[in-house]
């Protein structure tokens, strides 16, 4: 293993993002494919090591530090290697409790998810006979969120995969659906709490400004915080007619709160430039503590996402100057967009 390693992953498809981001934070890529990009040396100009650096990053889903690379032609083969690995790194280690055992790899390379899974069942079936104790406390549920200990393994094809005992977890996540969720986009606002570590309660206030059809108003109503959705288009599914529900027909960019009103949080989710949104909505509203909490979506789809990601993260940005705990993550679930968390400074 190598401390100037570490194998980032990411959505499928958005690697070529995931190198350019890891390019402007000083870590070039080794090596690159369909949902994954392996760091190589740390560039002069940076500082850390390369997981540490990762922390944080927006496309990087799971971070994969000091990784070590095995490559077999059989599943056994592979599988040996694993155990391997894993007894020899125990040494000096106890293990009183499950640890996470996650065995992934790129979906878009044909049949490799069942090359995944039957080096996964080998493995499991030699360290049982090795290591009988260890073996009955693993558990296959992914980590959410924060630096975990135990065994990684992400194939980056049939006979190659990376191994890795520490991770660091971003926080996105796949997440269940509701069949009175107006939407799709639904999921994307359920999977942002786990990325600010909290969710809309009983009692509380939420502005959700571009609602219809009304996915994130619904997923604040049935935890029963109160909405505000303001959008001119109609609201469908569970969010139509709920009574914690106020559905305000009028434009986002021209909603504002009034003097006396304070939201527990602003939702926002439109279709619409962000550099729009940003100047139009997030600085007056932040700049006016008119909420406490934000969970923002801004679309990059006509932007260069990375100059956009200087931008957020710039000191002098609205985020960088009136809020806290700022986390700008590329979700699960979303597409061609970001997903801002945040907390307001009083």
């Amino acid at each position: 293993m190598s401390s100037d390693e570490s194998i980032a992953i990411c959505q499928s498809g958005y690697e070529g993002l995931l190198v350019r981001e890891m390019e402007a934070l000083g870590l070039p890529a080794a090596e690159s494919g369909p949902g994954w990009a392996l760091s190589g040396a740390p560039s002069r100009a940076s500082q850390g090591a390369p997981g540490d650096r990762l922390r944080g990053a927006t496309f990087p889903h799971a971070i994969l530090e000091a990784p070590a690379g095995l490559s077999g032609e059989r599943v056994n083969e592979l599988a040996h290697k694993i155990v391997e690995l894993f007894a020899d790194s125990l040494r000096g280690e106890r293990m009183e409790g499950p640890w996470p055992c996650i065995f992934a790899g790129a979906q878009e390379v044909t049949g490799l998810g069942r090359r995944v899974a039957a080096v996964e069942e080998a493995f499991h079936e030699l360290l049982r006979k090795k290591l009988g104790r260890v073996a009955k406390l693993a558990s296959a549920d992914k980590p959410r969120l924060g630096p975990v200990r135990g065994l990684f393994v992400w194939f980056t094809d049939f006979g190659r995969a990376q191994a890795a005992r520490s991770a660091y977890m971003n926080g996105p996540s796949r997440m269940a659906d509701d069949d009175a969720a107006p939407s799709r986009s639904y999921l994307k606002v359920e999977e942002s709490y786990g990325i600010i570590g909290r969710e809309p309660r009983p009692g509380e206030t939420v502005c959700d400004l571009g609602a219809a059809p009304g996915g994130w108003s619904y997923s604040a109503a049935k935890r029963g915080a109160r909405v505000v959705a303001v959008d001119n288009g109609p609201l469908k599914g569970g969010a139509l007619g709920h009574p914690l529900i106020d559905h305000r027909h009028a434009d986002a960019f021209g909603f504002s709160p009034g003097k006396a009103a304070v939201y527990d949080w602003l939702f926002c989710d439109l279709i619409e430039d962000p550099h729009k949104v940003l100047q139009s909505i997030v600085v007056p509203w932040l700049t006016g503590g008119w909420c406490r909490r934000f969970v923002i979506n801004l679309k990059f789809g006509r932007v260069d996402p990375i100059a956009l990601l200087a931008d957020l993260r710039a000191a002098d940005s609205p985020l960088g100057t009136h809020a806290s705990g700022v986390r700008i993550a590329h979700l699960y679930h979303d597409r061609e967009e970001f997903t801002i968390v945040g907390t307001v400074i009083p």
